[in-house]
């Protein structure tokens, strides 16, 4: 499997470009502002991309979306409550599969009532649910601090400690991460009760 990620737009966001191969079957997940860098690296890899699988529903993460489209002809997949009607609506537990590709979509309200993180073999990709080194904020419309203490301290430190984290920013110390050692050093996953955690967010 082939991982290109790309800082693009005014706001650090990384976009990815994930393929089974050189010249095989592709995805893009969250094609932000001013996406000529993802379309060379497709023309580059010579991949057909036939998803585009958005982390959630803020603009700098869906803004892209209809140049990928228009120069692949991609459909646009994200979870069902997102306020857009995208190709293919998902929910918990669903696959997206391309060529050699097989997605798991995992639904993790908190930052958004639309977010989800997408597992691929050996990665996650975490839209803006998890950073290195920090959580995404829940003071926007649609954040829930209680669903994001759910979202990380009952789903997110249960993922597999391999994988890699591919996070929606560059807001850490390193672009990507794994689950261990975002376990071991991020300070939003240490144990908390969920009113200790509610707290600790308020401050």
């Amino acid at each position: 499997m082939i991982v290109d990620q790309l800082r693009i737009g005014p706001l650090l966001n990384f976009t990815y470009l994930v393929a089974d191969r050189n010249g095989g079957d592709a995805v893009v997940i969250d094609p932000s502002y001013g996406v000529d860098p993802v379309l060379e690296a497709i023309d580059q890899r010579s991949v057909k991309v036939r998803y585009v699988l958005n982390t959630h529903s803020h603009k700098d993460h869906i803004a892209g979306n209809p140049d990928i489209v228009a120069r692949t002809g991609a459909k646009v997949v994200a979870h069902r409550n997102v306020p857009f009607r995208p190709d293919r609506a998902v929910d918990e537990g669903d696959v997206i599969e391309a060529g050699g590709l097989r997605v798991e979509v995992l639904f993790t309200p908190g930052h958004t009532q639309d977010s989800v993180l997408y597992l691929l073999p050996g990665h996650v990709a975490t839209g803006d649910t998890l950073f290195v080194g920090e959580c995404g904020r829940t003071d926007l419309e649609g954040g829930d601090p209680s669903q994001m203490y759910d979202t990380l301290l009952s789903r997110v430190v249960r993922l597999d400690d391999a994988l890699v984290v591919l996070p929606g920013h560059d807001y850490g110390v390193t672009p990507t991460s794994t689950i261990r050692r975002e376990k071991q050093e991020n300070y939003t996953l240490q144990p908390r009760t969920r009113e200790e955690f509610l707290r600790f967010l308020a401050e």
